[in-house]
């Protein structure tokens, strides 16, 4: 009887120390390594933290990047999701990933140079805050669809006005 007491004692001890290690990952990846923990704007915070990822996305061959980008965004949805139910609110600010993916999909087909870095992320910001149609509707998606989808679709429109400007200014 006490060997089996045992087992059931390191069985719940390893069921805690596995939820405790998921949440933590969770955590670390939807606030973008913490920096959704920022007391000042943290989804601008987080869209910082995405310039290092275009840097190295940007190396990839255009389909090898979409491609990319894309099934980043899958397994964000569910960190969107599971983040929602470990700070108990829709859409934390706190919740950064979906900025960081964004703002690949802001700078696709973009040169990794300065100007085109600062233009891509100014107009992301703004297409995020401004929520462009149907941005507004796409955060009405239940859970993790619906803190992404958002920030994809302000994502695509930051890239159509980037891409434009790149090609008739020159920019």
């Amino acid at each position: 009887m006490t060997l089996l007491v045992k087992d059931v004692n390191l069985a719940r001890n390893r069921e805690c120390r596995c939820a405790f290690l998921f949440e933590n990952i969770i955590k670390l990846t939807a606030t973008g390594m913490g920096s959704g923990y920022s007391p000042f704007a943290p989804g601008t915070a987080g869209t910082l933290v995405g310039i290092p990822l275009f840097l190295l996305l940007s190396q990839l061959s255009w389909p090898w990047y979409l491609a990319t980008i894309i099934v980043i965004s899958l397994p964000a949805v569910y960190v969107c999701g599971e983040a929602e139910k470990i700070f108990g609110a829709r859409d934390s600010q706190r919740i950064v990933i979906d900025e960081i993916v964004g703002l690949q999909f802001a700078l696709f087909l973009a040169s990794p140079t300065l100007p085109h870095i600062i233009a891509g992320f100014a107009l992301f910001r703004i297409f995020d805050i401004v929520k462009v149609f149907p941005a507004r509707s796409c955060e009405k998606l239940p859970g993790g669809a619906g803190v992404m989808a958002d920030d994809i679709v302000a994502g695509i429109y930051a890239n159509i006005v980037l891409l434009s400007a790149i090609r008739f200014i020159n920019l």
